[in-house]
């Protein structure tokens, strides 16, 4: 059993020199770029591979974690009903607006719009302004659907 140890650190040994990377010059000032030092040379070290630790820390336990009572639990789950029910109602009266203003800039063509282009692009960002405001609702259902 120890020789197979001894061999182990000895291959060990030997892929460790193959991180480095040195520079050696010899006498008539060539320069060599190695992973292996010379013997005689003037050699430096340039870069050398270090192991990175993959250690994690430890996961805390559920009892690690501040416990809140039932009551203050609902107190907070009411409270974010509330909120969530105004941002619906706030949500809900820009959508109304959007579509508004939507049936309006459809209908109308400003003066400043001589070219037809101008007019598409316009309606169209009025039609972006709706998508967004059906998006929004749609997430803050979704929101109000995974409450307790």
């Amino acid at each position: 059993m120890r020789p197979s140890l001894l061999l182990f650190v000895a291959f060990a040994a030997t892929s460790a020199t193959a991180d480095t990377l040195y520079k050696c010059v010899d006498s008539s000032g060539v320069v060599l770029y190695t992973n292996q030092k010379g013997g005689g040379k003037h050699c430096s070290v340039l870069s050398q591979d270090k192991s990175v630790s993959t250690i994690s820390s430890p996961k805390p336990s559920p009892r690690d974690f501040p416990r809140v009572s039932d009551d203050e639990q609902k107190g907070r789950d009411s409270d974010r009903r509330k909120i969530l029910d105004q941002e619906v109602v706030s949500e809900q009266a820009k959508l109304e607006q959007a579509r508004k203003d939507l049936v309006e800039g459809e209908a109308t063509r400003l003066g400043s719009e001589k070219n037809y282009q101008k007019y598409l692009d316009r309606v169209q960002s009025l039609k972006d302004a709706v998508a967004l405001h059906e998006r929004n609702l749609e997430a803050l259902r979704r929101e109000m659907a995974n409450l307790k």
